[in-house]
């Protein structure tokens, strides 16, 4: 069976360079056997949070919306690709992903971050651990951060150092372990 994953990036910003290893990060989920799918906050435009997804009733939903949970629904897990601002995640990444919530439980989540330095942005992933165990995923133990982003990948997410794709291994082989451990157990129902 091919899992899907939702690889959600998070900046609206011009002349933005994470869009790069969203990009590397899609590569490598379909070079490990998934279907996946890049959700760009860019290509859904969403307004700052009125209400929630679930608040809309009778199929009324935005059609962007709609759209993104729909993707949302259907993976088996997601990576979140997050920058680092003023040591904490973009506040488009924030936005985009406080429209849903039960989208998330019980499946698996894993984080990517990355930074313009050399730190590739941990301290914004250690914001975004918290953050993804309160809307109810499991986040993996490993982080893959990505320091120096801007000269890292070309245009179309292809590493310039063949050291990232060596790095990437043991995070896309313990995120696909906990894709189909938590789809084989979600099989046997969930505590709520």
């Amino acid at each position: 069976m091919k899992h899907k994953a939702a690889v959600i990036y998070g900046s609206v910003r011009s002349n933005r360079k994470g869009i790069k290893a969203a990009k590397f990060i899609v590569n490598k989920c379909k070079e490990h056997g998934f279907d996946a799918t890049l959700i760009d906050p860019l290509e859904f435009d969403l307004p700052l949070i009125d209400k929630m997804y679930k608040e809309y009733k009778n199929n009324d939903a935005p059609p962007a919306l709609q759209k993104l949970a729909d993707i949302l629904k259907s993976a088996d897990g997601y990576i979140v690709v997050t920058g680092e601002y003023n040591h904490s995640i973009p506040p488009a990444l924030s936005n985009l992903m406080d429209y849903f919530l039960e989208e998330y439980f019980f499946k698996p989540s894993a984080i990517v971050s990355y930074s313009a330095g050399r730190f590739g942005g941990v301290r914004a992933a250690m914001q975004m651990r918290a953050f993804l165990g309160e809307i109810g995923t499991t986040c993996i133990p490993s982080i893959f951060a990505l320091p120096k982003v801007g000269s890292s990948f070309d245009d179309e997410g292809n590493p310039l150092d063949e050291a990232v794709n060596k790095r990437s291994k043991k995070f896309f082989d313990e995120f696909e372990w906990y894709i189909k451990a938590l789809y084989e157990a979600r099989k046997n129902g969930t505590p709520y």
